[in-house]
């Protein structure tokens, strides 16, 4: 999988942490957030008017997290022309974004959209999606 790394961090599940993760080029932001109770993955857009979060993707709830007492390594990639991204947890992808088509993919196919602009056919995991980085 061609990518660019964007950030990296080691951490247990459960502990608070946001990791922002910006295109090299263009407008595009990536955060992963774990608020101690849930993990999230965000596609921001910072030149959008108002709120500049675009969709949100599940990732887990750390209830459900079996093992979370071991550290995970969780990277934020994007693709060469900086219109997708990958979080990849222990080196297995979880959530992809496509800025080009607006559209987000998870693992737990979690929230509904939030907008009527993105991934208004829902979360659901895609393994096409992959490809968008081959």
């Amino acid at each position: 999988m061609p990518i660019y790394l964007a950030s990296e961090s080691e951490l247990n599940i459960g502990q608070a942490v946001v990791l922002e993760a910006p295109a090299q080029e263009g407008h595009f932001v990536v955060v992963f957030e774990d608020d101690e109770g849930t993990g999230y993955f965000y596609a921001l857009d910072t030149q959008a008017p108002g709120n500049p979060i675009q969709d949100a993707l599940h990732i887990y709830d750390v209830s459900d997290v079996t093992d979370r007492s071991k550290p995970v390594n969780i990277k934020i990639g994007w693709s060469m022309d900086h219109q997708k991204a990958v979080l990849l947890i222990n080196g297995s992808p979880h959530a992809i974004y496509d800025f080009a088509s607006k559209q987000g993919c998870c693992r737990t196919g979690f929230p509904p959209p939030i907008s009527t602009s993105w991934s208004v056919n829902g979360h659901d995991w895609k393994d096409t999606m992959l490809e968008l980085f081959a």
